[in-house]
This record gives structure tokens, sequence and C-alpha cells, in this order.
């Protein structure tokens, strides 16, 4: 049976062991200590008196801290064992484990405790993939301390190991002799502090450091302070209040700030994903808005700031273009991978002036669009002088760096995601539809800003003008009306890729889509072949590219589910977007704890429980952010002028619903709902 693991996170760090606490490379899993992408600890295993531990039972605290409860040996041992051990684990800008060591029994005691410790500094990236790196190991006793340093060229990481008790320290790890007296107790703080060393040998993590050997000084107010700034729900729905604390908690532990940056910005999630994501983020903060707006601006001068200046194939940067991501690894630092600054991404940059215009909208913060005025012009410029490489009017990717770049550059993202129906892959460069949706919103809302706060009506003008006529051209090269939906993209030729997807509920969140088609539209994604009983399949069954289990061929994505339930209210179609919310929250509530980035597409009725992938990760920013989203789509939140919108319309059996101290422009405001409404489309 596949081993249990467990984490601890904290933006900036996060640490993955097994049941136990301990830490032992495994393939392809990504255990370990971690900060900006390199692995710190690969190796943190403890015994007592040469023996593993066995687990007892754990307490996960909050998202930063949790206990293991666990005694030496074999199980048979658990009913008699007169010692005990417990593990208390924190994370904050460095690694805290407290070691308790209990005797049970009416006589002292004598114990030979050890902690193994070892590091390979491996990049996130080649986890599973690894290289031998040569590790300068320096073990001091009199200092009770252990000193793990890897370092090639400028590129310096190190790991230093610190105990409060007497210690004998090796290259190895730590021996502890200890006599614990007749139902009495030892103790021992570790606490690993990580550094990343930049120019003249400084940390250039200091900045974000306390170094406190208490990591959970500050972190429990600082939890408290963003749930209690987050609306309150009160739900007659059993368990719905704890799944919501549960996500505005995951995403308090996805916040994370870059180096050199004061603000914390949200992270893709976890493992693989634990750096600042440009489309990862922007949707996270889109779907949030309601809830936790402080996200947006901070991601919005950040993605700013890194926003593409030249042209440069190695990381597909270009004038204008937003980040799709950023990584300080060692593939990143010596250019093995394009990630350090890495632009491969046809969507974030029109999303870029999406959000900007939606939190000006909820928030009132015109001086914040006004800061951003060149880089929204700059983004809306690349839409059609870089994003058009055929000429044709529609925004297209093809990657320029053909080693490492990444193969479809869109939402979808993984190599076999775009195919017809017979699984034939179109050319390059490709035009997906919900792209081009956003092209039409950026342009629509770059107009709005272009007329009430840059002073530049005659840009404004341009802007509609372009957002029609695209929206025209869409509307006539997309649709396929032997079939009533909109084509997954188009080749270079103009040819349609002829898949039945869950992008075209993207089309209606971006209101592309014309009103005359919008009902066919909305009965594909709540019909069959699309939606399974939890949710809607990225792909719908009966296409030769159909798999339950393919991340972007068939499976479930509450992120994606969030977009395509607001786009059905968007267009009045409240008991369709009630029944998708309904399936998602679902998920999240049968399946406890951190909803997964995906789940297989196989129908309910079928399976009874959404079974996870292994590739899913867990907790994920827009997966914790699509919840929030969805509720805010059932309560029909919207902001009109200096007033909050709410138009509710719940699935039957839903029970009454408060939101409470929603944020905005208008001060605070509550929005209340309960499931007596029809859930009918007003004609």
């Amino acid at each position: 049976m596949k081993q249990e693991l467990v984490h601890v996170l904290a933006g900036n760090v996060f640490a993955i062991s097994d049941a136990q606490g301990d830490i032992e490379i495994a393939p392809q899993a990504p255990v370990g200590l971690f900060s900006f992408d390199t692995r710190f600890l690969s190796h943190w295993v403890l015994t007592v008196d040469g023996e593993r531990l066995n687990a007892l039972s754990r307490d996960d605290m909050t998202y930063f801290e949790t206990r293991f409860f666990l005694v030496p040996g074999v199980a048979s041992h658990y009913v008699d064992a007169d010692v005990s051990i417990i593990r208390h684990r924190s994370v904050h800008d460095c690694f805290h484990e407290n070691i308790t060591v209990l005797n049970h029994s009416a006589r002292h005691a004598e114990f030979t405790v050890r902690m193994e410790v070892g590091s390979d500094f491996a990049d996130i990236a080649e986890v599973g993939n690894l290289r031998q790196r040569t590790v300068h190991v320096d073990a001091d006793s009199a200092r009770h301390q252990l000193v793990l340093r890897y370092e090639r060229e400028r590129f310096v990481r190190e790991a230093t190991v610190s105990s409060t008790a007497p210690v004998e320290v090796d290259d190895r790890g730590m021996t502890f002799r200890i006599r614990v007296e007749p139902e009495g107790r030892w103790e021992t703080d570790l606490h690993v502090s990580l550094t990343i060393q930049g120019e003249h040998g400084q940390d250039m993590r200091a900045s974000l450091a306390s170094h406190q050997h208490d990591v959970r000084s500050g972190m429990d107010e600082d939890l408290a302070g963003w749930l209690n700034r987050a609306p309150r729900l009160v739900s007659e729905r059993d368990g719905l209040e704890a799944t919501y604390q549960g996500s505005l908690a995951d995403l308090a532990a996805l916040r994370y700030r870059p180096l050199a940056y004061t603000e914390r910005v949200p992270v893709g999630g976890l493992p693989w994903a634990m750096a600042f994501c440009g489309r990862d983020s922007l949707i996270t903060c889109l779907q949030t808005m309601a809830f936790t707006p402080e996200l947006a601006p901070a991601t919005l001068r950040m993605l700013a700031l890194l926003q593409g200046g030249q042209l440069d194939d190695e990381h597909e940067e270009e004038p204008g273009k937003i980040l799709a991501q950023l990584r300080y690894g060692e593939s990143a630092a010596f250019g093995a991978l394009p990630n350090a600054l890495y632009y491969g991404a046809a969507d974030t940059t029109p999303l870029f002036v999406v959000l900007l215009d939606e939190y000006e909208l909820w928030s009132g913060d015109a001086d914040l669009v006004r800061q951003l005025r060149h880089p929204a012009r700059m983004a809306l410029d690349w839409i059609d002088e870089y994003g058009d490489l055929t000429g044709d009017g529609y925004v297209r990717y093809q990657r320029r760096n053909e080693r490492h770049g990444v193969v479809n550059q869109s939402w979808k993202d993984s190599d076999d995601a775009i195919a017809d129906v017979r699984g034939r892959q179109p050319a390059f460069p490709r035009a997906t539809c919900e792209v081009q949706g956003y092209a039409y919103d950026a342009k629509r809302r770059g107009a709005r800003l272009a007329r009430t706060f840059w002073d530049d009506p005659a840009y404004a003008d341009r802007l509609e003008r372009e957002a029609e006529a695209l929206k025209e051209r869409f509307n006539r090269d997309f649709w396929l009306p032997h079939r009533e939906y909109y084509a997954l993209a188009l080749d270079p030729y103009g040819e349609p890729v002829d898949a039945l997807s869950s992008n075209i509920g993207h089309l209606l969140w971006s209101g592309i889509v014309p009103e005359h088609r919008a009902e066919a539209v909305a009965e594909h994604l709540v019909g069959p072949r699309l939606f399974n009983g939890w949710g809607v399949r990225t792909l719908a069954a009966g296409q030769r590219p159909y798999n339950p289990v393919g991340s972007h061929l068939g499976a479930v994505w509450p992120s994606d589910n969030a977009l395509v339930a607001a786009g059905l209210r968007r267009y009045r179609f409240d008991a369709h977007a009630a029944r998708i919310a309904a399936g998602i929250l679902d998920v999240a509530q049968t399946l406890g704890g951190a909803v997964p980035e995906l789940i297989a597409g196989y129908e309910r009725s079928t399976t009874k429980y959404p079974v996870q992938l292994p590739s899913a990760g867990r907790p994920q920013s827009w997966s914790s952010g699509a919840l929030l989203m969805l509720l805010g789509t059932l309560l029909g939140l919207r902001p009109t002028g200096d007033d909050l919108l709410v138009t509710p319309a719940l699935p039957a059996g839903f029970g009454r619903l408060e939101l409470l101290d929603i944020p905005g422009r208008w001060g605070r405001a509550d929005a209340y709902a309960s499931d007596r409404s029809t859930g009918t489309r007003p004609r």
C-alpha cells in the first residue's frame, strides 16, 4: 500500500514526510524540506535505541504545524509500550521540530535517540531524476550544530541544524544519550535554518526571516487575522462552514513572498507548483475577490514588475507579455531550464487586464489602476502585436524554446491536451477558444479603464471596436453549427479542432457568446457527455482522446468548474450553475481536507466517491479559490457602482446561506439566500 505523506507548509517553506515524520528519498515523490525550489533536507530519520518508530496518531494543528505520536518497534509493542515519543513540527521561514521522549515506567530509563540528517540539495524540477552533488558537512558537537552546504559557483545553499540539548554530532546526524526519570520526560528543540546566499555572502532570505526558534510566534496571529478579514459564512448545510474555513486556511498557507519582494502572492500549490505561477495566481485572485481581495494588488504589482520587455526565445519573453512562472532552483540559475523567468503562456497577458479591472470594480482602488496604466496598455498591445502570430486576429501560441518550452501554452498545458474528436493534434501556432474569450474581455475592460481612469476616450473607442470585431470573427470561425458548440481551437489554417470541451464554459464567463447561442452551450455543459455528476469534464466522453484519468482529456477540475458556473450565471442559467456548484462542493465535502487539483472523470453513479488521481496536488490555490468563487456564484455577488448586488440561486436542499461582512468599496456588506427559488432562467 502506498505510504501516506504528511505535509506542513508556510508559503516559502514546506516539508513532506511519511506518517511517522521521517524523510527519506522515494522515487518520483517530492519528500523533503524545500524552500525556493531547493530541497534542503532529503534525509531526516528518528530512531530510539536503533529502532524506527511507528505512528499511534497525528494531530494536524494548523497548516504550518503538526504533531506525531509515536512508539518504537512494531505494532505488537503498542499495548505495553513503556516509552512514547512526540514530534512537534512547524515551519515558517525555517524548520523546527521539538522531540519529547516520555518514560511511562516506574523506573528510570536510558535511551539512545538518533536523528539521521542528510541533504542532496536537489532542484524540485529534477526530483525523481537525481544527480549526485558534493555536499560539504561540518559537524560541531561543542556548538550542538550540523551544517550542510552545497556550492556551485555563486549558487550557494546551506542548511544549519542546531539542538538545544547536548548532543554528539557527526557527518550523518546527531546522537543523544539520555536518562529519563520515572514517569519523566526529556526533550530537545531541533532548529533548521535555511540560507540562500546572494551577493557578498548575505542570506537573500534575511528580509523574510526572523530566525526565531519558536516559529509559532506570530503565525497564529497571522492566520487569525486572515480568517477574521474574510467574510463569515453561516450555512444550514452540514459541514459547509468547515469546508469554507479549510479553503481559507489553505489559501493562507499558499501565500508566498518572492525574494526581494515585500508582499505575499499566491503560489500554485503543493507539491510541484510551490512557486509564483502567473496563471494560477491571476485566476486565484479572480476567484477570491469577494473574500480575500488583498491577494490581487500584490499579484498585479508583482506581475507588472516582471512583465516582459524584450524578445528572448529562450524564456519566450516578449514586450508586454505577462509571466508564466518564476523559479529559483539550480536549473533556473544555470539555464538548464528556462524557468528563472518563463513567459510561455498565451492567457496570462489578457487575464492581467481582466484582473486589474475586476479589482477596481470591487475595491474602488483607482490609484492602482493609474499606477499600472503602462503595464496594462503594454499587455493590451501584446494581444495584437505579438499574440496574433498569423495575422488573422486571434491570440495564438507556439513555443520558441524547442528544448524546454511548454507545448500547450493555455490552461490545459499537457502535451496531448489539444486534439480533435478523432484524437488528431493540430499544427502550430494554435488558437484555443477560451484565450480568444479572455482577449475579448480584456479589450472591453481595457476600454472601461481607458475612458474612466486614463483620460483616453479615443483609445477606449478603439478597444471597443476591436472587441466587437473579435467577437464577430470568433463566432463566425469557431462555431460548429452542425454540433452547436464552439471548437476547442483553430489550427494555423483556420480549420477548427472540433472536440467538445469544458473550454466553452470559459466563453460564457468572458461574455463572447451571443445570447442566441448561450442556451446550446449551457445544455452541453450539463449534458451527460461533459457533466459526470461531480462536475464538468475537461473533455466530453465519446470522443477518441477521452480518458477519465487524463488531466485535460476527461478529468474534472474544480478551478475549471468555478469559471464555468460563473459563466452560466452570467447568462442567467441559474439552475445549470447551481448543479455544477453543488457537485464540486460535494467533492470537497466528501473527500475532506484540502480540495484536490482534479479528480477522475468517471460517472458519479459508477464510482459513488470522487476518484483522486496521483497527479493531483493538494492544496492548490485555484482549487481552494474555486470553492469561494462557487459560493459567490450561488449568491450572485456582483459590484454595481458603490453597492454590492446579491441575486442568489441556490441548489435544491441547500437550505439557508449567509455570508457576512463581504469587503469592497462599500465597506462591508451581508448576503442572505435560501433554496426557495425555482432556479429557472428569467425570460
